[in-house]
């Protein structure tokens, strides 16, 4: 080792090029040997400026660190800068992994070696183990969120952090950013590359302009990337270390932010919006001023620029450079992205996304109404919960044009849509990004044609889909939209009648998307006016709505935490329609898991038949009514013949509840004996019996003396596996022969048909006859729990039990029946019902109501009429297969479980060991939501995909949910 050469602290301008080290491998293994002292294998690694190899010692398997060449540009205190910021980093804040140059047998493993290239520094840093975030993977929230507490920690680290070599000038200093540019685009070739780098120049030094002066300066990282970040645990992968410290400098202290976000635009899924939880996270620990809340996007999209324009020079300097050839789509996508949206209103976005709020005037009409014709408008509202979107009206593009023209019909002068709100017509119904469904413009209606009243100072410019009325700092324009099938046109700068025109209020140099998305609404709202009154017309219609989190906080603040529900920021879901939920922002989502709406969201017969109810007459259930008969009989026939006497409740709790009271009153026995990891439900009785430790812990272990368990019959992963299954049993056989020789009274025996908490795992064949036998032969009673198989479901078969050739005692059924109405019901023999008066008598005050029953036999009418349990079989048996094929190319696939639409897909991290990829499964399920698809785990382990969709779901719907969690599987969750 060598004293360094003279070398002044680094200036990019002065040196714009930088070509990397290139040192031969067996060259630097020799230098490693003669100059370290370290006899070590060397694997080279990528690098933008640097030479850099992973050491591994020639006898050991372990990592001895990484050795870097640094760039010839770099002096000896830019060289020891980047240590020191490491280790400021890792002292204050122990729990950030950071490298340090490592000890070797002569002292730190550092120093200048001559080399075939002249003088390069080398030194041997720790090896900072665990996965990276390299590659364009999705990167999920809780990841992005600890990417902005990464940056945070840092930004605080460095706050007081001085050091000499701060004042070299760097080409990712965001501070030099718009010259970097300036200069790299003089060499650019591609002419198109450098015009679209250049308007998002202009326009990113035009919203940092007024800002710079204020903004804070101190040392950073400034290269927080996903590159640059490892996690110490692969099945928990959010990153807690930071390497590279190549790029500390002095800047704005913001940019340390700015350059953490715009690595996340380049991953799959990623959009604008994508960032924000390290923009949240960021802001928690290090509060953004409203001045860098204001520059984060001008300055983002700077970085966007530099890195696009950088790493092409980089190729063209160095045709061999691998890892920046790789890299230049990525550093496009990110450009791409980050200009998608103008600075001004992503600013707005990060405001509203810390709560840091400004007002900001709105573009307004100063010229007085253009329409002076006395009208008063009947305001349309084409959102979500809009009466104008029933019965599946809002598949239709032209529904509001529909529903404005029957207004007309009936006496309305004028209609109106209003901008800033959602609309849902015309939404498509499997989406896997956040559409755009807000219009900027309103969209107005006349019944009679109407001239428009042109003030002075204001300026007609005539285009080729309408006009626009032009003042000095607003502009109004008016159009027919081109997909409206209305083409004939303005007359004379007037207004048409009954036809659909797009009256849009902006300032005169802004131009505005016609629709946008509801995360960005926030930003837009500054950019588009309502012009209500620059028509004449009463300024009522307000742009401000509830939003779906102030309406969760509210939720969450009035019930108790216990009722929880899906999600962590779950979306605020309002209409429903066959298989498709739809939420307040117009958001469509493909319902994969709602087994409970079996017949499809908001069928039209099932609304129908209750409203006609509920018009005549509903009450409880003690008067005389035809309707309880009727559906009881309907019930009852859809059963083997000796059960023939039906219990009307209010849920599955309910019925397993009344299901296990008959039986103790039928026998005069208290005793139950229950398959365990079963879900029964939560009244006294039906949690007494259910035993599934992912919704109680302790389930086990308080459990009331009454009930007695036997092995959870699961062929995957119990104790008996695949052909080994037939032995379960014979073994519960054992058990309640046992148990009853030791005293038990045993009334009855309850579990699920089909074992569905598991994930719809069949019964082991022959199972339930055996165990059947065997309770009967000690006088009890069995129960099949058909709550969440029953009605169809299986495909192949209407009721559970029927795949195991048995007919129960009692049967306890809700959920399915009745399509979402509380509804419930325990079908037995007449002389087990007639027993229950040992007990009392029975009563639910509205099971069974008129309004229920009427629902319950048309959820039968509906099955059978539109053939819901062979469509069960039919896409139930192609979406099984295209599942299973998901096994072949990922290995997390463990296996797929059940029959017709009640399908478990079960996640593992060894095929082997079965380990449950609980984890996974449930970050699977968030990447699913953001893809637009509804799914939950199942399960003990939480480990299993509960796929149990409305009946009626189409082959269409089931391929999309398969493409998309191929999808994911592939690029990451």
């Amino acid at each position: 080792m060598t004293d360094s050469p003279s070398v002044g602290l680094f200036n990019y301008f002065m040196s714009a090029e930088l070509p990397t080290p290139a040192l031969g491998l067996d060259e630097v293994t020799a230098l490693t040997r003669t100059e370290f002292g370290v006899d070590a294998l060397l694997e080279p690694l990528g690098s933008n400026q640097d030479q850099n190899f992973l050491l591994r010692s020639a006898n050991e398997s372990g990592p001895l660190g990484v050795l870097k060449i640094s760039n010839r540009a770099f002096s000896p205190s830019e060289i020891e800068l980047q240590d020191l910021a490491a280790l400021a980093v890792r002292e204050s804040n122990p729990t950030v992994r950071t490298p340090v140059v490592v000890e070797g047998p002569s002292g730190p493993l550092q120093g200048w070696w001559q080399t075939s290239e002249g003088w390069l520094h080398a030194r041997v840093i720790s090896f900072i183990a665990g996965p990276g975030f390299t590659g364009s993977r999705y990167l999920s929230p809780p990841v992005v969120k600890r990417m902005g507490e990464l940056a945070a920690h840092t930004s605080l680290a460095l706050k007081d952090f001085r050091h000499p070599a701060t004042a070299r000038v760097l080409q990712w200093d965001l501070r030099h950013a718009e010259r970097v540019i300036d200069n790299l685009l003089q060499l650019e070739p591609d002419r198109a590359i450098a015009r679209a780098i250049g308007n998002a120049r202009a326009d990113a030094a035009a919203a940092l302009a007024p800002l710079r002066a204020r903004l804070p300066v101190q040392a950073g990282h400034f290269d927080i990337t996903d590159d640059n970040i490892l996690a110490t645990d692969e099945r928990h992968p959010l990153p807690d270390a930071i390497i590279d410290f190549g790029d500390v400098t002095e800047s704005w202290a913001v940019g340390e932010l700015a350059v953490t976000v715009s690595s996340v635009l380049h991953h799959d899924g990623a959009s604008p919006v994508s960032v924000l939880p390290a923009v949240r996270a960021f802001h928690q620990l290090r509060p953004l001023s409203p001045d860098e809340a204001d520059a984060l996007w001008a300055l983002v999209i700077l970085r966007a620029a530099v890195l696009v324009l950088s790493g092409r020079q980089q190729v063209r300097l160095q045709a061999d450079n691998e890892y920046a050839e790789v890299r230049l789509a990525g550093e496009w996508t990110i450009f791409e992205r980050a200009t998608s949206v103008p600075p001004r209103v992503m600013a707005r976005v990060v405001r509203e996304s810390i709560n840091s709020h400004t007002v900001t005037e709105r573009p307004s009409w100063p010229y007085g109404p253009v329409i002076t014709t006395p009208c008063n408008p009947v305001l349309l509202d084409a959102g979500t919960t809009s009466p104008i979107n029933d019965d599946g009206a809002w598949e239709r593009s032209d529904n509001a044009h529909r529903s404005a023209i029957a207004l007309l019909d009936q006496g309305a002068d004028a209609v109106i849509l209003p901008p800033g709100l959602p609309v849902l017509a015309g939404v498509s119904r499997r989406s896997p990004a956040e559409p755009a469904t807000v219009p900027t413009a309103a969209t107005l209606w006349l019944a009679e044609p109407t001239a428009l009243n042109i003030a002075d100072g204001v300026t007609v410019e005539d285009g080729v889909d309408g006009f626009r009325l032009v003042g000095h700092d607003a502009r109004l324009r008016f159009s027919i939209p081109a997909d409206s099938g209305h083409d004939e046109g303005f007359a004379a700068h007037t207004l048409p009648a009954r036809k659909p025109v797009t009256v849009e209020l902006t300032r005169a140099d802004t131009t505005v998307p016609s629709m946008v998305t509801a995360a960005l609404l926030p930003g837009w709202l500054a950019e588009f006016g309502n012009p209500l009154a620059a028509l004449g017309f009463p300024d009522e219609a307000s742009m401000k709505r509830t939003s779906s989190r102030e309406a969760l906080a509210r939720r969450e603040h009035v019930l108790a935490d216990v009722q929880e529900h899906y999600y962590d920021d779950p979306p605020q879901i309002e209409r429903g329609w066959r298989e498709y939920l739809i939420d307040t922002d117009g958001r469509v989502y493909l319902d994969m898991v709602n087994n409970v709406i079996s017949i499809g969201h908001a069928h039209p017969r099932v609304v129908e038949a209750a409203t006609r109810q509920l018009r005549l007459f509903n009450s409880n259930s003690r008067f005389h009514y035809a309707a309880i008969t009727e559906y009881a009989g309907r019930l009852a026939d859809t059963l083997p013949a000796e059960l023939d006497t039906v219990f009307l409740v209010n849920s599955g709790s309910e019925a397993v509840d009344l299901a296990i009271r008959l039986a103790m009153a039928a026998t005069g026995r208290p005793d139950i004996v229950a398959m365990r990891e079963a879900y029964h439900g939560w009244t006294f009785a039906s949690d007494a019996v259910s035993t599934s430790i992912a919704d109680n812990p302790n389930a086990l272990e308080t459990r009331p003396q009454w009930v007695h368990t036997v092995d959870a019959a699961n062929s995957y992963r119990g104790r008996h596996r695949e052909q080994d299954a037939v032995h379960y049993a014979p073994e519960a056989v054992a058990r309640i022969d046992a148990l009853v020789a030791d005293g038990m009274n045993l009334a009855g025996f309850i579990c699920e048909s089909f074992y569905g908490n598991a994930g719809g795992v069949a019964l082991p064949d022959d199972y339930l006859r055996q165990v059947y036998a065997a309770v009967r032969a000690h006088g009890g009673l069995t129960i099949a729990d058909e709550v969440q198989v029953g009605y169809g479901r299986l495909g192949e078969w209407f009721w559970g039990f029927e795949q195991q050739g048995v007919v129960p005692d009692i049967i306890a059924v809700a959920k399915s029946i009745g399509a979402g109405h509380p509804l419930g019901a325990v079908v037995t023999r007449k002389q087990i019902a007639d027993r229950y008066r040992t007990q009392g008598y029975f009563f639910s005050s509205t099971g069974g109501s008129p309004v229920s029953s009427v629902v319950g036999t048309t959820v039968l009418d509906v099955i059978q009429s539109e053939r819901l349990q062979e469509n069960a079989q039919v896409v139930g048996t192609h979406l099984k297969e295209r599942l299973q094929g998901l096994a072949q190319r990922h290995s997390i696939v463990g296996t797929v479980h059940g029959s017709g639409l009640y399908l478990g897909l079960e996640l593992v991290r060894d095929r082997e060991t079965l380990e449950p990829a609980t984890v996974e499964t449930a970050a699977i399920c968030s990447r699913l939501l953001e893809l637009g698809i509804l799914m939950q785990p199942t399960g003990d382990h939480q480990n299993v995909f509960k796929i149990k969709p409305p009946l009626c779901i189409t082959k269409e719907s089931a391929d999309y949910f398969v493409d998309m969690l191929d999808w994911v599987l592939e690029h990451g969750w």
